[in-house]
């Protein structure tokens, strides 16, 4: 039969190979024994913390139920964060279990960091702001102290803060860096910028605060509590956009590479996608001007030269001395040709900027179109609306004015159509706009698939749609009407508040 080993060896012995720490306090909450995991965990030796009072709550206390965290900081280490429970002991100590939860703890808070950042950038908001909600999310980890979010464009120009947390209000940054720059200063984080790589570079202050070069920025870079720092360019589509910088607190490995290089990724997502957008907005702009040129050749320049010719009739009649029934009927064709025209450049110029915007708001203002473009062309236009006023921004509204102005240009160059109605409604939170008519639709389908007429008509001013729409967060379809026609459908949620 096999001698079975004492029960107080055996305890002793799981105590000692534990991985977790194990101490007993006692009354006074000092330390009376530690296993050597929890000399380990604590970073001091654990004959130093012997009789030495422990980071946790007092025995007896309320807030020793349940599972308990603390932050533990020895003297020249790495701050931890420790998990803890309490249990009574023999007489007044007590015994305590704890292990290291710094790195779950971190990658937790790198987690909903990436999570809320995505999250922002898919948000309608301007590009400062968006990077500076990453730059605060990532301070807001626990071992990063500070962070710049910098836009280079070409490493010998100056540079653009986006976004910056953790060195308190600096808004001279940029000018003191550049005088930095001019004096000779190693600019550490241009070479991630020119490499497209990520540089690490630890005990980067104390170089930094030493160094003559660097004394325009030595107050604002002495602020923060760090040592190392990272550099992490923000690449997108092959293309290098800038870096963000990252300050490690003091005692912290910087790091992890992996939590910055995502952060670093959202952010070129975010400069990319502002870029496209304006690109867009600018080409946008530009084919809203090119229309409205071909308008007024088509409309008012013809008309205006009709007028010149009808007004050297009329002279060359006066000249003549013609009957004055003759030169009654030039003289009231010219009357009527000015009149046209000056309602075809009224309607242009209210395109431009209907004032009703502002004064009546989007119900009035597409009334008011519907009236000039029903004067102007003959067509038909029906306007319903459920309500008056649409309690929405400006630039909402004249957006959706955009857009309705579009369809309806499409049905009167393109839809050879007799009416066009447009209905404006506010359903719960959103503000839905139909554009039809009675005019063409799709050509009938055949092998050969949709007619080229059938796929323009889908496809006119259709993108410059799309894109004012987006910008709210709405969506907007086109296409064939059952029967016949066409129908532009919008729906935009209304900002609350």
């Amino acid at each position: 039969m096999t001698e079975q080993a004492p029960v107080g060896d055996v305890a002793r012995a799981l105590v000692d190979v534990s991985a977790d720490g194990l101490a007993v306090i006692d009354g006074a909450g000092r330390f009376s024994f530690l296993n050597p995991a929890a000399g380990h965990l604590l970073g001091v030796p654990t004959a130093e913390l012997l009789g030495r009072s422990g980071p946790f709550a007092s025995p007896g206390s309320e807030s020793t139920v349940g599972a308990l965290t603390v932050r533990w900081a020895p003297v020249g280490g790495r701050p931890r964060e420790l998990e803890y429970r309490i249990a009574a002991g023999a007489g007044d100590s007590h015994v305590v279990w704890f292990r290291d939860v710094t790195d779950v703890r971190r990658q937790q808070e790198r987690l909903t960091a990436i999570a809320r950042v995505a999250s922002s950038v898919t948000e309608s908001a301007s590009l400062e702001t968006i990077l500076q909600a990453v730059a605060a999310e990532i301070v807001m980890t626990s071992n990063i102290a500070a962070v710049q979010i910098l836009a280079i464009d070409d490493p010998d120009a100056e540079l653009r803060i986006l976004g910056m947390a953790g060195f308190g209000e600096a808004p001279e940054f940029v000018e003191r860096l550049g005088a930095c720059r001019r004096l000779g200063a190693d600019i550490r984080f241009l070479d991630a910028f020119v490499r497209s790589r990520h540089v690490v570079v630890p005990h980067r202050k104390a170089s930094i605060l030493a160094d003559p070069l660097w004394a325009p920025l030595h107050e604002i870079m002495g602020r923060p509590d760090w040592d190392g720092f990272v550099s992490m360019p923000m690449v997108v589509r092959g293309r290098t956009l800038g870096v963000v910088n990252a300050y490690y607190v003091s005692g912290e490995e910087p790091g992890p590479i992996a939590f910055l290089e995502a952060m670093a990724d959202h952010a070129a997502i975010a400069i990319d996608t502002a870029a496209l957008l304006a690109q867009t907005r600018s080409q946008t702009r530009h084919d809203e001007r090119r229309r409205l040129a071909r308008d007024l050749h088509d409309s008012v320049v013809q008309q205006l030269f009709s007028m010149r010719m009808q007004a050297m009739v009329l002279r060359s009649q006066l000249d003549r001395r013609v009957d004055p029934d003759r030169l009654r009927l030039s003289a009231e064709e010219l009357a009527s040709l000015s009149s046209t025209a000056l309602a075809d450049l009224r309607q242009l110029v209210f395109e431009l900027r209907p004032l009703e915007l502002a004064e009546q708001g989007l119900v009035e203002a597409v009334r008011r179109q519907a009236v000039g473009v029903q004067a102007r062309t003959g067509l038909v236009v029906e306007v319903r609306a459920d309500r008056d006023r649409i309690d929405a921004p400006l630039e909402l509204q004249e957006d959706v004015y955009r857009i309705i102005s579009e369809a309806v240009h499409n049905v009167v160059k393109h839809a050879e159509a007799a009416v066009a109605e447009i209905g404006i409604v506010v359903d719960g939170d959103d503000l839905v706009v139909d554009v039809s008519d009675d005019g063409v639709g799709a050509a009938p389908s055949s092998d050969a698939g949709p007619s080229s007429d059938s796929v323009d008509r889908n496809r006119l001013g259709l993108e410059s749609m799309r894109e004012r729409t987006e910008r709210w967060g709405g969506r907007i379809t086109a296409g064939p009407r059952p029967g016949d026609g066409w129908s532009v459908h919008l729906t935009v949620p209304l900002p609350r508040g």
